[in-house]
């Protein structure tokens, strides 16, 4: 069904207004947890990655989710659900008393969170290669921090590559469960 010119004006209206308001993302070495710095992996080799399979390596520093971010990323995937926009009925009416991120903009900070905290081997060219699994296990609250943990799953050299798989989890500061769990392919092209 179209939008109307009124939706299609609130919709405009709300993506100019969180791009405005987003943080740039950046790689904070300062992000603490309880006086824990950010922990980074470096990998100078591909056989560096290989050595360290079965191992959590990396963790990177807290984010919140803001309104603005959720805003912003309801109006680019035209996923406007009241969940995730409306705080007042969401206040009102949501198991959640809130406003929650959306899981695939919780998926999508993965990228951010693992470039914070991972320094990998130098390659021609580095693919997101997919997932063989994801979960969301607990929903994301607007105001809540977002940290991304990143182990190595599996890594072995396939044809000029250097094929990762990594078992990441994303947690929610002071959450019992996180807020998701994957395992993320990735694929260095040497």
């Amino acid at each position: 069904m179209p939008l109307t010119k009124s939706k299609r004006n609130l919709r405009a209206r709300r993506l100019r207004a969180a791009r405005r308001a987003l943080p740039h993302a950046k790689a904070s070495s300062a992000a603490h947890d309880e006086g824990r710095a950010v922990r980074r992996a470096t990998f100078r080799t591909p056989e560096d990655v290989i050595a360290a399979r079965g191992t959590r390596v990396a963790e990177s520093g807290w984010h919140e989710v803001t309104q603005p971010m959720v805003d912003a990323f309801a109006a680019l995937t035209h996923d406007e659900q009241w969940i995730h926009v409306d705080p007042e009925r969401a206040r009102r009416e949501s198991p959640f008393g809130g406003t929650v991120a959306h899981g695939f903009l919780t998926l999508s900070l993965l990228a951010m969170m693992a470039a914070e905290c991972l320094d990998l081997p130098p390659a021609r060219l580095s693919l997101n290669y997919g997932f063989d699994k994801i979960r969301f296990v607990s929903p994301v609250p607007v105001g809540a921090e977002l940290r991304a943990t990143f182990g190595v799953e599996n890594a072995r050299l396939l044809d000029g590559a250097l094929s990762i798989t990594w078992r990441t989890e994303m947690e929610i500061r002071g959450a019992e469960k996180p807020a998701l769990t994957a395992l993320w392919l990735a694929r260095l092209l040497l």
